[in-house]
């Protein structure tokens, strides 16, 4: 398990690559993420906030690697436990490749789960020192990153941490 943060870019995609590539970060991935979220048919949605609804969710991933080169589809369910805010406290995920969408897609319907909603987002994954920056081009929506501590890093063991690096890192960032 690690910790991440996920926040909105102030800045556009290519000036944040410059200032990653001149801070000596080097790509690590390239990939376009096609998720489609599935919930229990049985979900009432209007008695439910959305951090509970995703943590039921069991999501559809069709993964197109650019660095490295392959094609993954797996089914993957995030498990999160989050507080009274809507902070995320811990979470793991836990995937299973599959052959193909379409039999992805009617397992979970077999199990009785329907869609929810689709995203689509072009990646760019970014690391230094055990330090994972991957920048999201979500389609029709927004340009976020995703801090993520990949490698034992007591240096930056909690999400505080992770949010004052980004700060030194000096990553124009939304912070509300």
């Amino acid at each position: 398990m690690s910790n991440e943060i996920t926040v909105k870019l102030k800045c556009s995609i290519k000036e944040l690559c410059n200032l990653l590539e001149n801070k000596e970060f080097r790509i690590v991935e390239k990939y376009i993420l096609d998720d489609t979220y599935f919930i229990p048919k049985e979900l009432n949605l209007k008695e439910m906030n959305n951090r509970e609804i995703l943590s039921r969710a069991i999501l559809l991933r069709d993964i197109t690697e650019f660095i490295p080169e392959r094609k993954v589809i797996k089914l993957t369910f995030k498990n999160k436990q989050i507080d009274d805010k809507g902070n995320i406290l811990k979470q793991n995920k836990i995937d299973c490749e599959i052959l193909n969408v379409q039999t992805g897609k009617a397992f979970i319907e077999a199990i009785g789960y329907d869609e929810l909603m689709n995203i689509k987002e072009d990646d760019i994954v970014y690391e230094k020192y055990g330090l994972q920056i991957a920048i999201k081009d979500i389609k029709d929506g927004d340009q976020l990153i995703e801090v993520e501590i990949v490698k034992d890093n007591s240096e930056l063991d909690t999400i505080d941490k992770i949010k004052q690096k980004i700060k030194e890192l000096e990553i124009p960032i939304d912070t509300n």
